[in-house]
């Protein structure tokens, strides 16, 4: 548009008046060397223009000119969430009730796109990088380029090409290329650990720092010493009771066997429900790059957090 207005300038100019709001707004925009990044744009504009909700981030509009791609979006202020998690002054910026909200907020989105959307939706991509931060620090899911949409009463689906993020997506996704909505419900079990410990995903944990975070998280739970994974930030004084029963949702969620990890129907009724009776997990399952043959996304298509490792695998058909 710049170009073709000749730098906006004045003589070209057709009229003026009120019909634009002044609103800010967040452009994304294609890489011009990306291998697969138009599917990913046209997922995209198919799937956010289709879906209004509180906790998503909303497409304003998008541009398709020649080689030029770009997603127009809502201006979120305040960044993402791992941008606080993993900072050690700006965590101090989510207290125990903020991060409630926020829990509540991802945990309402999530049941919006699997249960009460026109459209079935798995993400495939959850994580803090991909919650996004209005002005009011509430949350918004982003980032729809990996998501797809499940006909009404399917249960799963698979795919030979694999899109993932290490630690964040579940075994059956990586070894089988198997997904389904437990597989948002693994990623959002992480993600939930991460928002009561503050602690990254790629990094290890315990007294020998051998073990990954589900693991400790675990071994933490099943000694009872489930508060020494928390944020040391947290008050734990009033909290504390919410907090475990937070880490065991967290840990019900990220079970080996996605038969065996609840639904975000049934999160939301035990976040809402502090004193309901939870399952007992099993030791969970960390899935490692190591599991399956994997080739790394070019950092182009795909911009991770620091701590993520985006990967990207072919499976061969069994």
């Amino acid at each position: 548009m710049e170009r073709a207005t000749d730098g906006f300038a004045s003589e070209n100019k057709l009229g003026q008046g009120g019909y634009g709001p002044g609103e800010e707004v967040a452009v994304k925009k294609l890489s011009y060397s990306s291998t697969q990044g138009y599917a990913e744009f046209e997922n995209e504009v198919l799937l956010t223009a289709k879906l209004q909700h509180v906790n998503l981030v909303r497409l304003l509009g998008f541009c398709i000119d020649e080689e030029e791609h770009m997603l127009v979006y809502e201006f979120m202020p305040n960044n993402s969430l791992d941008k606080y998690l993993f900072d050690s002054v700006k965590r101090l910026q989510l207290n125990w009730r903020k991060r409630v909200e926020i829990i509540e907020g991802v945990t309402q989105g999530l049941l919006y796109l699997q249960k009460y959307s026109r459209l079935t939706v798995i993400h495939r991509d959850l994580k803090p990088s991909n919650i996004l931060l209005d002005s009011g620090m509430n949350p918004r899911i982003s980032d729809f380029g990996l998501a797809r949409i499940f006909v009404r009463g399917a249960e799963e689906a698979n795919t030979e090409r694999v899109f993932a993020t290490i630690g964040y997506a579940p075994p059956e996704y990586l070894n089988e290329g198997v997904y389904s909505a437990k597989s948002d419900v693994f990623s959002f079990g992480v993600l939930l650990l991460q928002i009561i410990s503050g602690k990254i995903i790629a990094s290890v944990y315990g007294e020998q720092k051998k073990l990954n975070l589900l693991d400790y998280a675990y071994e933490m739970w099943k000694d009872g010493r489930g508060m020494e994974v928390m944020d040391s930030s947290l008050d734990d004084s009033r909290s504390s009771c919410k907090l475990m029963t937070c880490l065991q949702i967290s840990l019900l969620c990220v079970q080996g066997n996605p038969e065996d990890r609840p639904s975000m129907a049934d999160v939301a009724f035990m976040l809402r429900n502090y004193t309901a009776a939870l399952g007992i997990p099993l030791r969970p399952v960390f899935p490692r790059k190591d599991d399956v043959t994997m080739k790394r996304m070019p950092t182009n298509d795909l911009q991770a957090c620091p701590e993520d490792e985006t990967i990207w695998t072919e499976l061969e058909a069994r």
